[in-house]
């Protein structure tokens, strides 16, 4: 499904820092910047027209792995030095990447990662709205650095700058509708905040990440298992953004850990309660009601829940938790692989913790969540013939080598 080498490649984007050569209130870090990158892109993709979601997945995930490598050069000097070498730093980036892809789809997915590179015209209604969703996760990103950097030369040019690169964007509709502060607006800013939320909040951990990260780092091992057991592409579109949005509603509730969520009886009921009508209150009204209906759908509502961690499909216009999803394997069920994605939450939790114990920071919540997790992967260990407590040991062992 995912070789250990890539998921510390992916984990890497946490310690990757932006505008580091500004001073922030906040720490601003690559993999945060990517994730608000992909929930943009989702909301723009749904108002405009003829956008390929699989598509707009797959180019995102291509553009934060060449980020990723690419990470100590400079934005604008990078669109520089690849105007004068981009062959030569596509080839570098391959060599970096060529090794923890191979393996992925039987060598399928690095292929169309080395013609993504290659074809500027791969793809390409959906890498300009991607540029678009990023520009827009920069902007909002400056918003923060602007309040501690106006005692500095220069800044009010860098504002400029950005604040003009929105012309660039102006044919498409969502821009539009983003940049004159409609409605969709409020639902980006609402995600970004999730940047601010830390996981594992009450030990110290190395690195951190924050609950929009995390959201990404389970959609994107969501879209690796939905090609390794062949999923259509609905449902590799809903499995990536049902995993994408799953903890949206902690920006109006705060993160509580799984240990302290299920230990008390019936506690999980009423946070689930609360969760629904703040997203009836805070997040359903600023949704465009051409998609509203989707996005219910990959954010976990059913039978008056929130539960995004059901094998789910819709039949005859109705919402059916089902056993088997292999009868289900085709667009038209719209399927979501909900117990996969519970085991790809899992699996990136039990990284965190890992990765912070390599480096050295070790505490007892660190210890006890990480047996805790690995306990409910043993108990729920095959999805969709992937061990996931075979591939968390095999990460471990990895990491901790």
């Amino acid at each position: 499904m995912i070789s250990p080498e890539l998921v510390e490649h992916l984990f890497a984007a946490a310690s990757i820092q932006r505008w580091n050569d500004y001073p922030r209130m906040v720490n601003l870090v690559e993999l945060d910047k990517q994730a608000h990158k992909f929930i943009i892109a989702y909301m723009m993709a749904n108002i405009e027209e003829d956008i390929n979601k699989v598509h707009l997945i797959e180019a995102g995930i291509f553009e934060f792995l060449r980020r990723v490598v690419v990470t100590d050069i400079r934005p604008d000097v990078f669109r520089k030095a690849l105007q004068l070498k981009e062959k030569e730093i596509n080839a570098w980036i391959l060599s970096k990447l060529s090794n923890s892809l191979i393996d992925i789809e039987n060598g399928e997915f690095l292929k169309r990662f080395e013609r993504y590179l290659d074809d500027p015209m791969m793809y390409k209604k959906e890498r300009f709205l991607l540029k678009a969703a990023s520009y827009l996760s920069t902007k909002w990103e400056f918003s923060i650095v602007y309040q501690t950097s106006q005692f500095l030369s220069g800044i009010e040019k860098v504002k400029e700058a950005v604040e003009e690169e929105i012309e660039d964007y102006y044919e498409l509709v969502s821009v539009r509708k983003i940049s004159l502060n409609k409605k969709i607006s409020k639902i980006i800013d609402l995600s970004g905040r999730l940047r601010f939320q830390k996981r594992w909040a009450q030990t110290p951990r190395v690195p951190e990440t924050s609950v929009l990260g995390h959201m990404l780092i389970v959609a994107t091992l969501s879209y690796f298992y939905s090609l390794h057991i062949g999923a259509c592409d609905k449902r590799i579109e809903n499995n990536f953004f049902c995993a994408l949005f799953h903890d949206l509603p902690e920006a109006l509730t705060r993160d509580i850990i799984s240990p302290v969520k299920y230990s008390v009886n019936g506690l999980d009921d009423i946070i689930s309660e609360y969760e629904i009508k703040v997203m009836e209150d805070e997040i359903f009204p600023y949704i465009p009601s051409k998609f509203l209906k989707e996005f219910q759908y990959v954010l976990g509502l059913y039978d008056g829940k929130k539960n995004e961690f059901l094998d789910k499909i819709i039949q005859e216009g109705e919402i059916q938790v089902v056993e088997d999803l292999k009868s289900y394997n085709e667009d038209q069920y719209s399927p979501i692989d909900g117990k996969a994605l519970k085991n790809c939450d899992r699996i990136s939790a039990f990284i965190e913790a890992t990765l912070s114990i390599s480096h050295g920071v070790k505490s007892k919540e660190l210890t006890q969540g990480k047996e805790y997790i690995a306990k409910k992967l043993q108990e729920n260990l095959r999805e969709g013939d992937v061990d996931f407590y075979h591939l968390a040991k095999e990460i471990e062992i990895f990491l901790e080598s």
